[in-house]
């Protein structure tokens, strides 16, 4: 057979024997000064680079026995910073190993200490597969410069500064991205857009200005935005007014305000205001200082009142005069003069000019007037009117929480009748039976809530709703008269089981129970329907359906118990009956049929017949 065709385990097994031959030839040509040496590295085809010295005789370092693919993980094991790279898909290996590819493809080894297995042309390297495309004045450029010697290629810096921090005739004042401004064509040649990338864009005047105007030596970092830091000695101010000065100078023109006072600020320049110059009223530092905008803050020494009537002086006075006549609206207070109050003259009322300590209840001005002497308490309005202050004309009793209907309406009900003193007019209870009690015929049974029954319209007629009740009025209960149940007007204590009221008519002296509803039902007594079949676990078939139910059920119910437990074997009920004398067992019905006790079904003759029981004869 060729080798062509010999199986692959045929194959592997002649490959072996062929290896294990030729490892113990070499055995045998080993020196034996040198038993620590390895057949790898005798069989190794020449030494190693300088860089790899240190594993030359520890060949597992790199190679794993027959796994050639496994090789590619050692030397990712060792060279951690390009295994980074493949994985993140970055750098020169990350970007441009082909798939598949394996690490000796490109770098060979054992060729000499000096041997370099990570040559490549200088001449004919394309750049762009690096992290850094090389442009305009970059590409010219010798690659030593940027990648020293004894250096890494990948350790090539790719800031700008960190070659050209020489040339930085900014000294670092603008940080270390200089392709913000400039651009590999040129290092003298820039480009700055002062408005999109800085937080200060240049309007007005600020676009004519020189940039050593503000950043002086060349130092732009931490440069100030402020106006006053450019502007000092400009500021006419002296610094009274703040540092703030765009609040009112522009970058279009320094001495022409654009502040105006009504919009700018909460406080409006109206009438003499408008003329007044801002010393008049800023006379501290602007920021500092912070001005009230009541006018007592500037005006308290004009204010004749000396306090009395507050401060809030432009209820009476406007910003066209302070001498103006002063002008007040009663109406606008919490205690607009109506009635008789409009006559009164103001000092009446504001005896002592303290016009806001005034009290606004009429029991304030009143209290000699009060003839309940404060039994009503002190909302005196509730009754009497600023009109006239005799009749008590404005107390309906409608508009309390208790309004007076029918029966409790005058002139049938006194307000003595409720109110039994002057002194606790608020404090009447408003429930029935506070005033009912003696009245209550069902002695509290029913509770408390008796407008739940009566109405006041009248005590004796009652409206009750038995259907809201656990037990509704259904059949013949609907016509029967309430004493007929409740014996007493202690209604919660009449029964809601049938035989509390029907034990008399229990025609079956409680064999069937106290369930009266299972058989009967609220229309008529007499009837009644109980379907045995569906009810209980006993179907009536034949004879048994037109027999009555004291046949079987003859015992009365236990205590609790809806009827009294009933065997279901036939023997229980026809042992009487039973002319074998119990030798075929209590079985009844496999031989005979309920339609007809002494006919025997069909096929019962032949049975075998079970033994007679122990000590017949």
């Amino acid at each position: 057979m060729s080798s062509r065709c010999t199986p692959t385990s045929t194959r592997l097994q002649a490959w072996r024997r062929a290896a294990a031959l030729l490892l113990a030839a070499a055995a045998l040509l080993l020196p034996r000064a040198a038993p620590a040496q390895s057949i790898e590295s005798v069989l190794a085809p020449g030494a190693v680079i300088q860089g790899h010295a240190k594993v030359e005789t520890d060949c597992k370092s790199c190679h794993a026995r027959f796994d050639r693919a496994a090789q590619d993980g050692l030397c990712i094991a060792c060279h951690k910073q390009v295994g980074a790279d493949i994985r993140a898909h970055q750098g020169f290996h990350g970007r441009h190993q082909p798939q598949g590819q394996a690490c000796r493809s490109c770098h060979l080894e054992h060729r000499g200490r000096k041997a370099a297995i990570a040559a490549f042309d200088h001449k004919t390297f394309d750049h762009r597969q690096t992290e850094f495309e090389l442009h305009d004045k970059h590409l010219g450029v010798d690659c030593a410069k940027c990648h020293r010697p004894g250096k890494r290629w990948r350790a090539a810096p790719t800031a700008c500064v960190e070659c050209h921090a020489k040339d930085d005739v900014h000294h670092g004042g603008l940080g270390r991205r200089c392709e913000t401004c400039h651009s590999a064509k040129g290092w003298k040649s820039a480009a700055f857009d002062h408005d999109r990338q800085t937080h200060f864009p240049l309007t007005g005047r600020h676009a004519q200005a020189k940039c050593d105007d503000c950043h002086v030596n060349g130092q732009f970092k931490d440069t100030p935005r402020t106006c006053i830091a450019c502007h000092r000695k400009k500021d006419e101010h002296k610094g009274q007014f703040g540092a703030k000065c765009e609040s009112c100078h522009s970058t279009q023109d320094w001495k022409l305000p654009t502040f105006q006072h009504d919009t700018d600020t909460h406080f409006r320049l109206l009438g003499q205001h408008r003329s007044v110059k801002c010393t008049a009223c800023h006379t501290g530092l602007l920021y500092v200082q912070k001005l009230g905008t009541s006018c007592i803050d500037c005006h308290a020494k004009d204010d004749k009142h000396h306090g009395d009537l507050g401060r809030a002086c432009a209820d009476c006075h406007s910003e066209r005069g302070w001498k103006e006549a002063p002008r007040f609206d009663h109406a606008s207070t919490r205690f607009p003069l109506l009635g008789a109050h409009a006559r009164v003259d103001c000092k009446d009322c504001h005896k002592d000019q303290q016009f806001r300590q005034t009290p606004d209840t009429c029991i304030g001005c009143h209290r000699k007037d009060d003839r309940h002497e404060g039994n009503l308490g002190e909302r005196c309005n509730d009754c009497h009117d600023t009109t006239k202050w005799k009749p008590a004309r404005g107390f309906d009793h409608q508009k309390t929480q208790f309004p007076l209907l029918d029966a409790h309406a005058a002139p049938q009900v006194r307000c003595v009748d409720c109110h039994e003193t002057l002194h606790a007019l608020r404090h009447t209870p408003t429930a029935c039976v506070a005033c009912h009690r003696s009245d209550d015929r069902h002695q509290g049974s029913l509770g408390e809530h008796c407008e739940s029954c009566h109405r006041e319209s009248g005590w004796k007629v009652a409206h009750f709703d038995h259907s809201k009740t656990l037990f509704p009025l259904l059949g013949a209960h609907l016509p029967l008269a309430c004493k007929s149940c409740h014996l007493s007007p202690r209604y919660k204590e009449a029964p809601r089981a049938c035989i509390g009221c029907h034990r008399k008519d229990d025609r079956h002296k409680q064999a069937f129970g106290t369930n009266c509803a299972s058989c009967h039902n609220v229309r008529a007594w007499p009837l009644w329907t109980f379907d045995h079949d569906r009810q209980t676990h006993y179907r009536l078939e034949g004879r048994h359906r037109h027999a009555a139910c004291a046949g079987c059920h003859a015992q009365p119910a236990p205590a609790g118990q809806p009827i009294a437990a009933t065997s279901q074997a036939c023997g229980a009920c026809h042992l009487k009956d039973d002319a074998h004398d119990g030798r075929f067992g209590n079985r009844c019905e496999q031989c005979h049929d309920p339609n007809d006790w002494n006919e025997v079904r069909p096929g019962a003759a032949g049975r075998p017949l079970p033994p007679p029981p122990k000590g017949s004869n």
